[in-house]
Order: C-alpha cells, then sequence, then structure tokens
C-alpha cells in the first residue's frame, strides 16, 4: 500500500492496524469514531496542526520496513 495526503484513515488502519502509532503520535486518539476512520490524512493532521507529509513519510517507511 502506498499511503498518500489524500488516503482515507481507515484504509491505512484495515491495512495495518499497527499504524495506529502514529495517529496517536499527532493526538489522535479516537480512531474507532466513524468520522475519522473516513477522514484523509491530509483533513486530520490540518485539525492536529501537524505536518501530513511528515506523517505519510512515517507511515510509508514503516510500511515498506515490513516487506
Amino acid at each position: 500500500m502506498e499511503v498518500t495526503r489524500e488516503t482515507v484513515i481507515g484504509d491505512v488502519l484495515d491495512y495495518d492496524v499497527e499504524t495506529a502509532q502514529f495517529f496517536f503520535e499527532i493526538g489522535m486518539h479516537c480512531l474507532g469514531c466513524p468520522h475519522s476512520r473516513g477522514e484523509s490524512i491530509e483533513a486530520a493532521c490540518e485539525v492536529h496542526g501537524t505536518d501530513a507529509d511528515e506523517l505519510v513519510d512515517k507511515i510509508n517507511a514503516f510500511l515498506d520496513s515490513k516487506k
């Protein structure tokens, strides 16, 4: 899976639940609520005041390391 700013958080979590740690790091602790699961990474980062590109890079590096 290649994650982008537009990738929906729920899709990332469904692909690999271990990616939740990166969302927790930005203060997104409500990953189970329907709204957050349907939100893009970019939208979540905007709400939480973090850099979407940095989060995307972390998630992609983590996923690549598991190949």
